[in-house]
């Protein structure tokens, strides 16, 4: 499955004008601070709408200016992960991670959606914390939860913005190879905004780099260390 946007709105200081597309895999989203990134991956989730453009996941147009399409965010079947995380504080973990199969046009049953949920969580290492609500976790805890709810609905395109910051060097290593893995049997693309290299590497990511609102270079991380476009790129591919 593949993807594509053409958007333009206006921010506070440039405009995000981007056109992108992508394949099935992994694309790193780079750019030095208040460059779009986070704007973008909002976007395509359908938490904030575009002054003008077009979106479309596979075959389906879920967001068109011109032909007034703007399909809600639980009807795109996009996993996002925000900075923020998203948690409910008020649900417990196994029902934060569930709440994505309640919604949109294939509703599960209760008991389904906790199998499946739990599952998941198991998987990310977390299962033992399924009924404990979100402020009785350590940052990496949440983080691996906000993971497990983004991919408990098999994304058709997964968003995740600085999904490892809050972990510990050895859990990002294990965070890592999981999302590797994960993303590998997934089969969908996927947008990963880091500032570390190393995510990059584990994922054996494209890199797209914006600066200022705009997509400046795009490549592997090979080509941009043969030929920077910029001093941000020279040195976040330096390592």
């Amino acid at each position: 499955m593949s993807w594509r946007a053409e958007i333009h709105t206006e921010l506070a200081q440039f405009a995000l004008d981007v056109r992108i597309d992508g394949p099935c895999g992994p694309i790193a989203v780079i750019g030095p601070n208040g460059s779009g990134k986070t704007t973008l991956l909002r976007i395509l989730a359908g938490a904030e709408r575009p002054e003008r453009g077009e979106i479309a996941i596979g075959d389906e147009v879920v967001f068109s200016s011109e032909r007034a399409i703007d399909q809600a965010c639980e009807e795109r079947r996009v996993g996002y992960v925000p900075q923020g995380l998203g948690l409910f504080p008020h649900l417990r973990v196994i029902d934060n991670v569930a709440f994505g199969l309640s919604t949109g046009k294939k509703r599960q049953s209760l008991a389904k959606r906790h199998a499946e949920a739990r599952a998941l969580l198991d998987e990310l290492g977390v299962g033992h914390l399924a009924d404990r609500e979100p402020h009785r976790l350590s940052g990496g805890e949440q983080q691996r939860v906000a993971l497990a709810r983004a991919l408990v609905i098999a994304p058709r395109l997964l968003l995740l913005d600085e999904p490892l910051a809050a972990l510990d060097a050895t859990a990002r290593r294990g965070v890592r190879r999981f999302l590797a893995d994960r993303l590998q049997a997934l089969g969908r693309p996927s947008l990963l905004v880091t500032h570390d290299v190393r995510d990059v590497m584990a994922l054996d990511a494209e890199v797209c780099v914006l600066e200022r609102g705009r997509v400046v270079q795009r490549g592997d991380l090979e080509a941009l260390r043969r030929d920077p476009a910029s001093d941000f790129v020279a040195e976040f591919v330096a390592i």
